[in-house]
C-alpha cells in the first residue's frame, strides 16, 4: 500500500504497481493482445512459437533425451506461445510423452486466460521455483525479466544514491535519491557492479530468479533461454519506461493501468552466469536466432496454396519479427548451459 509522506525504493513501488493484489497492473489489466498495451513475438505471428518449439526438440535431444525432464515457462502472458509449442509437440510423440510442462505465474488472471487459451490437460501452474523435482529442465523465458521490478542507483560526485519515490500529503509523487552503500550490494553479487559505471539498473527479485535456475541447471542439467529486449553493452544506462494505451507514459503516472518496464542488461545476466562456474553463454539477435532455426523456410512452406492476402499477411508478421528497425535487433536471445553441452542450434 502506498502511504502519504512516505518514500518506498523504485522496485517497491514497480511491485505495487504491477503485482498489487487489488490495483496491479497484471492482476487488474489485459495488457496482452490487439486490446492490450503491447503485443509479444508468440501474438504477432505462430511462426515464432515453433521456431522455439524446434529449438527446445533439438535442446532436449542435446541433453541425452532424458525420460523425464521439466520444460519450463517463466511467466506464460496469455498462452500463445506454449499453446503452438504443444501443437507442434504433438508431432513429435516420444518428446511430448517424456515432457513435465510447468508454468511460473503469480497472476491469477493470466493463470485463467492461460488455462481457456492452451487447452492442455498436462500443466502445472506455480508461484515460484520452490519444491521443483530433480529432473533435467529447460527454462524458457520471453518477455519475463523486462516485467520483473527493479532499483536504480545513480553516482553523484563520488558517492552512491538509490532512487526512491516519496509520496506526499496529497499524493503527489515524485523521484527522491537516498544515499547508500554500493559495496552492501556488491558483497551479495560477488562482483564489482559499479565498476565504471555512474548509472545502474538492478532487480533484486530478477537476480535471485537467475541464481536459482542456475544452480538448478548446474545440478541436474538444462538451459535457460532468454528472449528480451535489451542491450550488451558494459556501460549501464536508465531505460525505465511506462506504456499506457500502447503509448510511452510518465513512470509515475497511471498507476495500476500502465506497463512499467526496462531494458534487459545481458552483460549483467551473463557475470551473474559467470559466478557459478561451468556454464557456457551464448548470445545473438532475434534476428539470427530465428532465421538460423528456419523461420523463412517455414514460412515459405505454410504459405503454399495460400491466397495473396493470406501469404502477404504470414510474410508481413515475419517481417515484424526479424526486421532490424523492427524486433529483430532490438530484442535479443541468450542461452545459458552446462559448459559440457556443445549445443549451439540458433547460434
Amino acid at each position: 500500500m502506498l502511504k502519504k509522506n512516505h518514500k518506498i525504493p523504485l522496485d517497491k513501488f514497480i511491485d505495487y504497481c504491477l503485482y498489487d493484489n487489488k490495483n496491479g497492473y497484471y492482476i487488474t489489466q489485459n495488457p496482452f493482445g490487439r486490446n492490450g498495451d503491447f503485443t509479444t513475438a508468440p501474438n504477432i505471428s505462430r511462426l515464432f512459437s515453433e521456431m522455439v518449439a524446434i529449438w527446445t526438440l533439438s535442446f532436449w535431444e542435446s541433453l541425452g533425451s532424458p525420460k523425464k525432464f521439466n520444460l519450463i515457462e517463466l511467466g506464460a502472458g496469455n498462452g500463445e506461445m506454449m499453446r503452438v509449442m504443444i501443437e507442434t509437440f504433438k508431432n513429435f510423440p516420444p518428446f511430448l510423452k517424456c515432457c513435465n510442462i510447468i508454468i511460473i505465474e503469480k497472476s491469477p488472471r493470466l493463470i485463467k486466460k492461460q488455462k481457456i487459451n492452451i487447452n492442455f490437460g498436462g500443466i502445472k501452474w506455480k508461484k515460484n521455483l520452490a519444491n521443483l523435482n530433480s529432473f533435467p529442465s529447460i527454462f524458457l523465458a520471453n518477455e519475463f525479466f523486462d516485467a520483473i521490478p527493479i532499483k536504480q542507483f545513480l553516482k553523484l560526485k563520488k558517492f552512491w544514491y538509490e532512487r526512491y519515490i516519496k509520496i506526499s500529503d496529497d499524493k503527489n509523487l515524485t523521484f527522491v535519491n537516498k544515499k547508500t552503500n554500493i559495496r552492501t550490494l556488491e558483497k551479495k553479487l560477488k562482483f564489482k557492479i559499479s565498476k565504471a559505471q555512474n548509472f545502474i539498473e538492478f532487480s533484486p527479485l530478477g537476480n535471485r530468479y537467475l541464481n536459482s535456475i542456475f544452480k538448478l541447471i548446474k545440478k541436474n542439467k538444462g538451459g535457460l533461454l532468454i528472449i528480451d529486449y535489451g542491450f550488451f553493452s558494459e556501460k549501464m544506462k536508465n531505460t525505465l519506461k511506462a506504456i499506457y494505451r500502447k503509448r510511452h507514459s510518465e513512470v509515475l503516472a497511471n498507476l495500476g493501468k500502465s506497463d512499467i518496464t526496462y531494458n534487459i542488461n545481458f552483460n549483467l545476466i551473463k557475470k551473474i552466469a559467470q559466478n557459478f562456474g561451468k556454464l557456457d553463454i551464448n548470445y545473438t539477435s532475434q534476428k539470427n536466432f530465428l532465421l538460423n532455426l528456419g523461420i523463412n523456410q517455414r514460412a515459405e512452406i505454410i504459405s503454399k496454396n495460400k491466397s495473396f492476402l493470406q501469404k502477404a499477411d504470414i510474410f508481413f508478421r515475419l517481417k515484424r519479427l526479424i526486421d532490424k528497425r523492427q524486433m529483430g535487433q532490438l530484442f535479443k536471445v541468450m542461452l545459458i548451459k552446462n559448459s559440457d553441452n556443445n549445443f549451439n542450434i540458433g547460434f
